[in-house]
């Protein structure tokens, strides 16, 4: 039988379909794993992935001067690569995983993973046909949205290269999405994972149950080969002895509009809980904590929102504001568009990708700041390490791809543990 214990000195490999910036990949790779592909469509996503390999290639080596004199300005990204990976290729695909695609992604997948037998498959398609949020802002309710099935083409993956496990991540409005005929796309994925001989099973875990200062729920599938049941790695509930001013505090104060995307020392002294977290980068210092510009009449709100939260402890209604204030003709919903994150609770509200487009619904708790989350606060809300680097397509650093990608991650901690758990239980 596979021995997941014994291998992990040897790094068990898998591949991560629709990866994103890597949240769920760098999970795995902090617990032992070692990925040989990932596939991504983004742009600005896969260069990320480059990056965070390039960081692991030199850490590996024993030397990051390459890598931090890259985070200063003072490389540019093609020299950090060619440093990290020299005449060789990295691991990440850049291309869109459907129909057309299939083929060629395949031939680049063989010629990485070689005679090795692969072990685990993870990942995610894209969330918004499945999202409430989604089906809410659409008028099909997106159906017949051809993301809905992506999964077939995750499904390719399996059939291909029959690994021993798999897990497959997604929002949990998965469990309602339905065909025009009533049928759930959820019920469609088990019979297909079922014919290629896979059993399945699941959970929607709530990340802030399990020491991630946000809250946020996701459904976690998880297959392995063969006709078995309880083998779903449970994981361990982590007591909550942390607030989210834990997570963000030791940031240095910026005004809106401040701040820049390359290293920015850490001028405060970091919390309890970060040292353990293990997100700090043993430097002393970050990247991305850049603030965006605001017009004034969202600061003068921004302020308004924060006030009567930090006395109050009560959120503020849209329709609570001055009518000079009031911008927008829709009064019955969405009324909650402003909202701060409050850094006296152990759990923010959840960092989606709309976060990307505006700021109005993730405020700065410190009035004084004035201005919404930077991407690095909202990186650590999503506990990706303080040296992981959000990258754009075109090389220059851009704001909105970094939190693009960082509220559609999976929480780098919550994947950890699940990847120990199969260290511990799956033998």
């Amino acid at each position: 039988m596979f021995d997941l214990k014994t291998k992990i000195s040897n790094k068990p490999i898998f591949i991560d379909l629709f990866a994103g910036a890597g949240g769920l990949s760098e999970g795995f790779v902090r617990a032992g794993f070692d990925p040989v592909v990932h596939v991504e469509a983004d742009p600005g996503a896969a260069y990320t992935l480059r990056t965070r390999e390039a960081f692991h290639l030199l850490k590996g080596r024993g030397d990051l001067t390459a890598y931090f004199a890259y985070l200063s300005g003072q490389l540019k990204r093609n020299e950090l690569y060619s440093q990290a990976f020299g005449t060789g290729s990295n691991s990440v695909i850049n291309d869109t995983i459907g129909a057309e695609s299939l083929s060629k992604i395949f031939d680049l997948l063989d010629a990485r993973i070689g005679t090795r037998r692969l072990d685990l498959i993870v990942g995610g398609p894209p969330c918004q046909a499945y999202s409430l949020v989604g089906r809410a802002r659409s008028e099909q309710k997106m159906v017949g949205d051809q993301r809905n099935y992506l999964f077939v083409y995750y499904a390719e993956f399996l059939r291909r290269y029959r690994p021993n496990f798999f897990i497959f991540e997604n929002v949990v409005g998965l469990l309602t999405a339905r065909e025009v005929d009533g049928t759930r796309y959820f019920d469609m994925m088990l019979t297909l994972f079922k014919e290629l001989g896979y059993s399945v099973e699941y959970q929607v875990i709530a990340a802030d149950e399990h020491g991630i200062p946000q809250k946020r729920k996701r459904i976690i599938l998880v297959g392995t080969r063969g006709r078995k049941c309880g083998f779903f790695p449970e994981l361990d509930k982590v007591p909550t002895d942390f607030l989210v001013e834990d997570a963000i505090g030791d940031l240095p104060s910026l005004r809106a509009g401040k701040g820049a995307p390359y290293i920015t020392s850490l001028e405060k002294p970091p919390s309890r809980w970060l040292v353990q977290s293990g997100l700090l980068s043993g430097t002393g210092c970050t990247t991305w904590h850049e603030a965006r510009p605001h017009n004034p009449r969202d600061l003068r709100i921004f302020k308004k929102v924060v006030n009567k939260w930090n006395k109050k402890g009560e959120r503020l209604s849209y329709n609570d504001l001055p009518e000079v204030l009031k911008t927008h003709s829709n009064r019955n919903s969405f009324l909650d568009r402003f909202k701060v994150v409050a850094a006296d609770l152990p759990a923010s509200h959840t960092v989606v990708a709309h976060i990307a487009k505006d700021g109005n619904y993730y405020i700065h708790p410190d009035n004084a700041q004035n201005r919404s989350l930077t991407p690095r606060e909202a990186a650590r809300l999503q506990t990706f390490p303080d040296d992981f680097y959000f990258e754009s397509a075109s090389g220059k650093p851009s704001r909105t791809s970094a939190f693009k990608q960082i509220g559609n991650a999976v929480p780098v901690l919550l994947a950890e543990q699940i990847a120990r758990k199969f260290v511990e239980n799956w033998s």
